[in-house]
């Protein structure tokens, strides 16, 4: 399974024309999101790696 991922510092700057905490939001969110989709992903296939090892070494491997 992939190692936890800790962020102690994050700084973004950037300068947009109107509500800048709305724009920083929509882009967090979008981003998150995509990374979190990555990540489910990620954890699937390694899920299904481990179960097809054990089932490999129950039928006493290919």
């Amino acid at each position: 399974m992939p190692k936890n991922l800790i962020i102690h510092n994050l700084e973004v700057r950037f300068q947009v024309d109107g509500d800048e905490g709305a724009v920083f939001t929509r882009l967090f969110n979008k981003h998150i999101q995509a990374w979190a989709r990555l990540y489910e992903q990620e954890c699937a296939r390694h899920k299904r790696s481990e179960q097809e090892r054990r089932l490999a070494d129950t039928e006493g491997g290919w």
